[in-house]
């Protein structure tokens, strides 16, 4: 975020000097302006209109109006988006909020994977059986008198055979495979471990603006009074003049910006998601021509946008008119209230009394129940004798709060990415569980979470601590809070410090958990997470430093992908182990057996390499590169209908290639190898023997899928009747 080397003003013993924000001290006064990155945390100390983007540190997308009063805290690395000022540096560095976001994710986690810690499990115990057989073996053959030599030529390789030393090859080799595919499928792993870890994902934490949905708000609902207006478009029967207050109201009171075309007919526009909205909306629905705009009008006053009344107004003449114009617009309810009358569907003012009040209030909370935000828009004309001085510290009128005409009412979704339903879906059908953390309102939450399926309407438990406030999951005792955790689907109006202690306690509860993030303050969330995910277009910085995974497109469905590769590294991992498995306890089998009833190994050291070497050096890479498939993510994609143990066969080359290569090397050791290998020629009806024992496998792994997939582990079970 701040690895630029990026030239700023800076007053400095009473001389302003351009130098590197790397240069910047504590007790330096530097000058901003609009695009302009802050080079330190630091207090406001004088200019106009002083706007910044702290997205990239609190997540919020509305730029933050900067004063003296109110709001004096500048933060390293936000931007300048309107105004400029002067500002005096507090802290810089390390010492900065960013820096101390940096500071605790800088820290490597030497927590070990959960496939790890099941490797480390398995291979131990192949390990101890190996030694066992191994050490069985050596006592047998002593016995029977076999020189030391020998005997313990053929422990040592028993136990060679026995410890799985491929497993390492297998797996780096199948993690290294699932992360050159991931990235063709918008996913750039950072940290390769993390491939698998997604596998066992048991649940996702993730945001909602730009992840679930495109981050591209649009008008969607247009009131003119108690009525809609078809296609957002105002009728026929309204007015110019009312047309005219509204192209004030969207085009003048506003830090958006419009421009002429460079290229084909459509304007470009600048400014938020939602400015950019509403300026698009006013053009392409309502007519409203900018640049027409701008040379009728001149603007007095400007209010801007604060966070506190959410609301920004501006006053502004007309050239042929000394009648001054007041414009609001801002949160539904904010502006209502500051209503005594409103413009009727034919663009009539009409009084609002208590009635149309409340049916205004119903059009606004039925909006918020669609997952809309709803923008009112509110004019008054007065004469300029008529309005207040502004005592404030800029000069100025002071701008009409009070028996003002309600304009409309304007409808903004952020509308769900395509096919994040069936990426939601998905994860369910694979028992991973999806939680949104948002800081819209409850209401939007709510409505979005249904929209994207996350929340099930028909579900009992969704007024039953589904959906809480970040304040209200805060604020629960620590056991309350980890009881009711696994409840909640949807957590509105949250912090960054909600979404970090709602991941520690699900790890705390033993799940695997995977979070999205793309502002500086999701790092320690990312960091924290089993598997971090950051956005790649809208991350910051320090949130894809700080994640494991990098989504190229910012779309939840690559998040499913990922899950799915995962799930196909787990299964990968899981078909090399068996295989190997399968061959070590038969060597390991017959040669006791052997050692125990005729006093010698059937199998010898050379041939006993020569399996270990094919399986290790040709199954890996073999079963290692099986592709992904859909199924793969479900919880139990083993059907009964599914029962063709050739099924994808023909798919995996690699695999068809290795199994001609190990024939081919298989017959020259028999065949053309005696005297190394210790082996004897066989005739065609031997070969036949050999194939025919060969095949028996085939119907045994029909019988296999055959068996249903029981929902516990058989030892689960088995421990508890037991028990």
């Amino acid at each position: 975020m701040v690895s630029n080397n990026i030239q700023t003003d800076a007053v400095r013993d009473g001389r302003r000097h351009t130098m590197s924000i790397f240069d910047i001290v504590v007790g330096d006064v530097i000058c901003l302006k609009i695009g302009d990155q802050i080079p330190a945390d630091g207090l406001f100390l004088s200019g106009h209109s002083l706007q910044v983007d702290e997205s990239s540190m609190t997540g919020e997308t509305e730029p933050l109006e900067i004063n003296v009063s109110r709001n004096p805290f500048l933060l390293l690395g936000c931007k300048v988006v309107d105004g400029y000022g002067y500002m005096i540096a507090t802290s810089v560095g390390m010492d900065t909020a960013w820096g101390e976001m940096m500071s605790s994710v800088s820290n490597d986690s030497s927590e070990r994977t959960p496939l790890q810690v099941r490797l480390d499990k398995l291979t131990s115990y192949i390990g101890k059986v190996g030694l066992t057989v191994a050490f069985l073996v050596l006592v047998v053959l002593s016995a029977r008198y076999f020189t030391v030599v020998r005997v313990i030529s053929d422990a040592v390789t028993i136990v060679v055979v026995a410890i799985p030393e491929g497993l390492p090859l297998a797996v780096t080799l199948t993690l290294a495979y699932s992360m050159k595919r991931m990235m063709a499928d918008q996913a750039m792993v950072r940290k390769l471990a993390s491939c698998e870890t997604m596998g066992s994902a048991t649940t996702i934490c993730t945001d909602k603006t730009g992840t679930l949905t495109l981050n591209q708000m649009k008008v969607t609902k247009f009131f003119l009074g108690q009525e809609a207006m078809k296609d957002e478009k105002a009728s026929p029967a309204v007015s110019s003049d009312v047309l005219e207050l509204f192209y004030q109201g969207v085009g003048l009171n506003t830090t958006g910006s419009i421009y002429a075309p460079t290229s084909g007919m459509i304007p470009e526009i600048s400014g938020s998601p939602t400015k950019k909205a509403l300026l698009s909306w006013a053009v392409s629905n309502l007519g409203m021509d900018m640049e027409e705009l701008k040379r009728s009008c001149t603007v007095l006053h400007v209010v801007a946008f604060n966070s506190e009344k959410k609301r920004s107004g501006i006053s502004l003449k007309k050239k042929n008119s000394n009648a001054v114009h007041v414009h609001w617009k801002g949160a539904a309810e904010m502006i209502l209230a500051m209503c005594s009358s409103y413009y009727g569907s034919t663009g009539v003012i009409q009084v609002m009394g208590e009635g149309e009040r409340m049916k205004l209030e119903e059009i606004i909370k039925n909006m918020a129940d669609q997952s809309l935000r709803c923008i009112a828009f509110a004019y008054g004309q007065f004469q300029e004798e008529d309005l207040e001085k502004n005592d404030g510290e800029e000069a100025g009128q002071k701008l009409k709060e009070d028996g003002l005409t309600l304009l409309g009412l304007v409808g903004l979704k952020d509308p769900c990415r395509p096919g994040v339903r069936k990426a939601v879906e998905a994860c369910k059908n694979a028992g991973v569980s999806i939680k949104m953390i948002t800081g819209d309102n409850i209401f939007t939450a709510r409505a979005i979470a249904t929209e994207c399926g996350i929340l099930d309407p028909s579900d009992p438990n969704l007024n039953n601590g589904a959906v809480v406030e970040g304040v209200e999951f805060r604020n629960y005792i620590v056991e309350e809070r980890m009881e009711k955790v696994d409840r909640i689907s949807v957590m509105a109006r949250s912090s960054p410090f909600d979404k970090l202690l709602m991941v520690q306690c699900l790890k705390q509860k033993g799940h695997v958990v995977a979070v999205t993030g793309d502002g500086t303050n999701d790092a320690p969330a990312l960091k924290e997470a089993d598997v971090g995910l950051s956005m790649g277009i809208q991350g910051t910085e320090v949130a894809k430093e700080s994640s494991d995974i990098v989504i190229l497109d910012d779309n939840f469905a690559t998040v499913v992908t990922v899950l799915r590769w995962g799930r196909c590294v787990y299964t990968n991992i899981q078909k090399f182990i068996q295989f190997q498995l399968t061959v070590n306890i038969a060597a390991l089998v017959i040669n006791f057996i052997a050692a125990a009833s005729a006093g010698e190994v059937p199998l010898t050291t050379v041939q006993l390499l020569w399996v270990n070497l094919i399986m290790d050096t040709l199954g890996a890479p073999s079963l290692g590169h099986r592709q992904t498939y859909r199924r793969a993510y479900e919880k139990n994609h083993q059907k009964l209908e599914k029962k063709n143990v050739f099924e994808g066969v023909l798919k995996n080359k690699l695999f068809l290639g290795i199994i001609g290569i190990t024939i081919v090397l298989q017959v020259v050791m028999v065949e053309f190898l005696k005297k190394f290998a210790d082996t004897e020629r066989l005739n065609w009806g031997q070969w036949g023997a050999c194939i025919g024992i060969a095949i028996i496998s085939w119907p045994i792994g029909w019988v296999v899928k055959c068996i249903p997939v029981p929902e516990k582990p058989l030892f689960d079970l088995l421990k508890r009747r037991s028990s």
